[in-house]
């Protein structure tokens, strides 16, 4: 057992001591604010963004299985979330990091409000469990100005629970299929000066393919003290160790036929340990205006036999402010983020998942970037809202090759982008809005550093889009929408593909002109008290625009339709919600476009029981018809023949049994 393992195990024993506090709770229950207003609290402020944008709660998910976020986000428009293996699915918005075969780009990920994307804003969201959150905040592109965000895709806020939001204890144990057995406990506690919440959650799983076992342990908790009645400050901690093997992508007739199929060469696997810190200390300022301040400090060490053993310790630290202000008719929110990190990035030969002889590349990353952000909205007549904003991305990044230092090299950016929009409201419940917004995304180093076709320092450029949003979103009578329409025009769009299947990084190049466009709705129906529909739909039309290699092409990898719906019928005490997805037709394959697999439809099945107070009994079935068929894509140029190994299944049929309680 490492080090890291004995603290998760002892933080994990005083957590489930913890709950002794709980009977020493003060009986002025006024201290306590619950989770309902705070997550009411959040879709106000995303009711005053000029574009689309989605709040989760928890209980919205908390009848799933919650592997990965895919189970928290499946219902949240214009969110393309498609499994691959395992807790690592393809999480995309607007196209964002689209032909990124691994891992994530394109999207900032934070959790409360703090971003965990490394320095060089490449992502990986292995470390978020969805049961740990007490809601999810969506803001799509542009409009994650708040958050500092410039990508094309936008923001995706993780939100803990706290001591005031979640006292008592709580726990949850759910298993089934291919010996998946999970578990998670928290417990919180609050004073009128201080507060507590620390959750505990394993994973253990077989996986629905050979070689796919998977393994995992997470820490998340807070603390908040009350300095004086106008200023709070809270810290955090997050640990993390996850292994998990990679069962690989499988050729088209295998992913077709026998989806359970693993590819054991090289034993290859995706192992990490990840401590984060982090601190927030909010200042009331005036009658309605808050000012935040904090500093991080995230810490990873990833293990990856693939092609060779990656092996990489990175440390990322930074500072941020948030102001926001709103007074009669004007509100204003100034921010900023600064992220400095460095990556010791090493390479060995793999032999069979270990590593073998010395270093076969060795190389220290450096990278730094700063988001300056600000909006103003001014109401000049009633019910409408101008807005006018902007973020300016200032990045550095930097590779010292030790084996080749000719190979070193940095390259400086700087990119300020815009954003114009109105927000109009019909009535207390109806709103219209649009927005005109540029976009910028610095490459990574997986970019940056590239390892095929030719080793080395590649000096790409930053991807810009400019885009146009329309929509709206409310309630009336039986029905509640929220409908978005963009369209993006692309420069300098990273794209990348697999020279030799399997071989990570992937060459990336930078396209001319690329146009994303497409559609994000969402339809509730309240069709009795004891029933309602959910809907979601995502157009996504991605095009080459007169390139010189691919005309017009579709971009491949990601389906032009998606479609899901659930039928939520019965109450809190007792609920069925049989569920459905739906893909007509499956993405291209290659920039060629010259291989399109078919679609598909999976059926599921989700239900709760309230057996007695605070007790709930869950179940979640998934794929009931074993449906076997294509759910994500490796993007290739062109495919040369059936034996190409470039797709993953859909998850497999799948069945487990749960419960959850509170005290």
């Amino acid at each position: 057992m490492t080090l890291f393992s004995r603290v998760l195990c002892g933080a994990s024993l005083l957590a489930l001591a913890a709950p002794a506090l709980a009977d020493d709770a003060p009986a002025d229950q006024t201290i306590i604010v619950t989770a309902q207003r705070v997550i009411d609290d959040a879709r106000a402020q995303a009711a005053q963004t000029p574009g689309g944008t989605d709040v989760i709660s928890a209980d919205e998910y908390r009848d799933k299985a919650a592997v990965s976020l895919r189970d928290a986000l499946s219902f949240s428009p214009g969110v393309y979330t498609q499994p691959r293996f395992g807790q690592e699915v393809r999480l995309s918005i607007r196209g964002s990091g689209l032909s990124r075969g691994f891992h994530m780009r394109g999207l900032t990920l934070l959790q409360d409000g703090i971003p965990i994307n490394l320095a060089d804003n490449n992502g990986d969201f292995q470390e978020l469990d969805p049961t740990i959150f007490q809601h999810l905040e969506v803001y799509r592109g542009a409009n994650a100005l708040r958050f500092g965000s410039a990508t094309l895709g936008g923001a995706i806020n993780g939100v803990t629970p706290t001591g005031r939001t979640a006292p008592g204890v709580t726990l949850r144990v759910d298993g089934g299929s291919f010996d998946t057995v999970r578990g998670l406990a928290t417990v919180g506690y609050a004073d009128d000066r201080a507060d507590v919440w620390v959750g505990v959650a394993g994973d253990t799983s077989d996986g629905d393919r050979q070689h796919a076992d998977r393994t995992s342990l997470r820490f998340n908790g807070n603390v908040g003290l009350r300095l004086t009645d106008r200023i709070e400050t809270r810290f955090y901690a997050s640990a993390q160790t996850i292994r998990q093997e990679l069962p690989g992508a499988l050729d088209l007739a295998t992913t077709e036929r026998k989806p359970n199929t693993g590819n054991f060469a090289g034993n290859q696997q995706r192992n990490i340990d990840s401590l984060r810190l982090q601190n927030r200390t909010r200042f009331l300022v005036g009658e309605n205006g808050t000012l935040d301040v904090g500093a991080f400090l995230n810490q990873k060490s990833l293990d990856h036999p693939i092609f060779q053993v990656i092996d990489q310790d990175s440390t990322d630290y930074g500072v941020y402010a948030r102001y926001e202000q709103i007074w009669d008719k004007v509100a204003l929110t100034l921010g900023g983020t600064s992220r400095w990190g460095r990556v010791n990035a090493l390479q060995y030969m793999n032999a069979s998942g270990r590593r073998v002889g010395p270093p076969t590349a060795s190389a220290l990353q450096m990278a730094g970037t700063t988001d300056l952000y600000g909006e103003l909205r001014v109401a000049p007549v009633e019910k409408l809202w101008l807005i006018a904003g902007g973020v300016y991305v200032d990045g550095r990044r930097r590779v010292d090759n030790r084996f080749n230092p000719t190979a070193s090299d940095s390259e400086d950016f700087s990119q300020f982008s815009p954003k114009f929009g109105l927000l109009f409201a019909l009535s207390e419940a109806v709103q219209f809005y649009g927005n005109y917004s540029r976009s910028a995304e610095l490459p990574g180093f997986s970019e940056l550093a590239q390892a095929q076709p030719v080793p080395g320092f590649v000096p790409l450029k930053a991807q810009t889009a400019w885009t146009a949003e329309i929509g709206t979103r409310g309630r009336a009578g039986i029905a509640a929408w929220d409908i978005s329409l963009y369209r993006a025009d692309l420069r300098q769009e990273l794209l990348q593909y697999s020279v030799v299947p399997g071989t990570i990084p992937a060459a990336t190049f930078s396209a001319d002109k690329t146009r994303h466009q497409g559609i994000e709705a969402g339809l509730d129906l309240t069709l009795t008290p004891w029933a309602t529909l959910r809907q979601v739909y995502t157009l996504s039309d991605f095009t080459f625009r007169n390139d010189v290699q691919f005309g017009g092409n579709r971009l491949p990898v990601i389906a032009k339709h998606l479609y899901r719906a659930e039928v939520q019928l019965g109450s809190d005490a007792i609920r069925v919600s049989p569920n459905l997805e739906w893909v007509p037709r499956a993405a291209y394959v290659d920039y060629a476009n010259t291989v399109r697999p078919d679609g598909y439809v999976l059926f599921g099945l989700t239900a709760h029981a309230q057996v007695a107070k605070g007790v709930t009994l869950f179940a979640d079935a998934r794929n009931l018809t074993a449906k076997k068929a294509v759910g994500d894509i490796s993007a290739v140029v062109r495919v040369t023949g059936p034996s190409q190994a470039l797709y993953y299944p859909v998850e497999r049929r799948a069945f487990s049994l749960g419960a959850r309680a509170s005290f």
